[in-house]
């Protein structure tokens, strides 16, 4: 591929995930001609949901946090119709649910949390402590202060064994995707901000609507669906056909392990993957009947968390139905899954769970990258052999890390354009 700087090729994005999205809107809001090129069917990366049988199904548990900032910035967030979850868990434990909330957001709580076998009665003084500490800290601070383990960084604040074992690892194992508690305390300081100030949410009418959304914001005939990507090069790409296709830039914006493909030599700087199982079933009513998450505090089973999505969303389902989410850490053996899964929540929620319908499993191997302490990530997107590369690798591994992730990849390009447009006019 030869080089071009003409100013009428696009910059080509690779990859139509929240990144190359909001990478995609930034230039597009510049000024800035673009392209992006997906190998699936549509948009979205690993936040996508399919309509199966009257039923809306995300590509494994997500939610939304009302209070991300960049992102809420690029979104129409009462056209999305956020459906919020109550501000706690049902935490199963000595064979029943018990109710640990947000007592300053639900005060009327307090009893019910305060004698709840999660912890002792310091932990859940501590949790009050923790949360004043990390609600006044900005991110600047959070992402300045010393990394260390979630696990180290929570046993150092005081919190006991009970209360990391009964609560902390299913909670943040359903974040993490882990429930060792390894990752980056930055990490668990963003998010538990980022829980603290807002609500977890889902849209109205799936996680998919989005990118859906950023979509719809791009010109037509800017978004090439089917093609996959098989060599790029500072002024171009090919196609997995064999086509050349010359742009003023490119943006990798896929996931790590592609982006590991298709630059070799980023491979050492990129992260592991965590994984997560989810199964979604069928019921006639809800088990729980709130908007809430429910948690696994007794330390052994496979299910980590359990979630009726019907219970904020109605619409995730038909009339009449409710749909149960359900997750496990990591790829257990497929085999009965479903029937070890129901067999286990039985104790969680009565006989009834024998007449759900098993709807769909979802194996995610690559679901979520791991933040390890001390990632050494100095910017949140990376110009690499004359390639910018973005994603939530690069930054948060959340929806928010991926779009700040993307947008500044664009920043760095509107900061190339005006040197260019600079030169010109000299």
């Amino acid at each position: 591929m030869k080089e071009n700087n003409s100013s009428t090729e696009p910059v080509l994005i690779v990859g139509a995930g929240m990144a190359g999205l909001s990478c995609a809107v930034h230039l597009n809001r510049a000024g800035i001609p673009f392209r992006i090129y997906e190998a699936s069917d549509g948009v979205g990366g690993r936040v996508r949901t399919d309509p199966v049988d009257g039923f809306l199904l995300d590509r494994g548990f997500q939610v939304y946090l009302d209070t991300y900032p960049e992102t809420g910035n690029l979104l129409d967030l009462e056209a999305l119709d956020l459906r919020a979850f109550e501000p706690g868990a049902l935490v199963f434990k000595h064979g029943k649910l018990h109710r640990l909330m947000d007592v300053f957001r639900r005060p009327l709580s307090v009893w019910s949390s305060a004698t709840a076998p999660i912890g002792g009665l310091l932990d859940k003084l501590r949790v009050g402590l923790l949360r004043a500490k990390i609600l006044r800290s900005s991110f600047e601070q959070i992402s300045s202060r010393e990394d260390c383990s979630t696990e180290a960084y929570l046993k150092k604040f005081g919190f006991t064994d009970r209360m990391l074992d009964s609560f902390f690892r299913s909670f943040y194992g359903g974040i993490f995707l882990e429930s060792e508690l390894r990752t980056s305390s930055r990490m668990f300081e963003f998010t538990f901000k980022m829980f603290g100030r807002g609500s977890a949410t889902i849209p109205a009418k799936g996680m998919g609507e989005v990118p859906q959304q950023l979509a719809a914001q791009l010109p037509s005939g800017s978004l090439v669906f089917n093609q996959a990507v098989v060599g790029v090069e500072p002024t171009g790409i090919e196609l997995a056909g064999g086509e050349r296709i010359s742009g003023r830039a490119v943006v990798l914006a896929t996931n790590a392990t592609r982006a590991g493909q298709l630059l070799p030599s980023l491979q050492p700087a990129l992260p592991n993957w965590r994984s997560v199982t989810n199964l979604y079933f069928a019921a006639e009513t809800s088990p729980v009947q709130e908007a809430i998450i429910c948690l696994n505090g007794s330390g052994a089973g496979l299910v980590n968390n359990v979630c009726v999505l019907t219970d904020a969303a109605p619409d995730y389902a038909p009339a009449g139905k409710s749909l149960i989410s359900v997750s496990l850490l990591g790829l257990p053996a497929a085999d009965s899954l479903a029937t070890a899964v129901k067999d286990e929540l039985i104790a969680w929620f009565g006989s009834s769970v024998h007449d759900w319908q098993h709807l769909r499993t979802d194996r995610i191997q690559e679901a979520l990258p791991e933040q390890l302490p001390n990632a050494g990530f100095t910017q949140t997107y990376l110009q690499h052999e004359g390639i910018y590369v973005c994603g939530d690798h690069r930054n948060t591994a959340s929806i928010e890390g991926a779009v700040v992730s993307g947008k500044h990849a664009a920043e760095a390009l509107m900061q190339v354009e005006q040197r260019r447009s600079n030169a010109t006019c000299a």
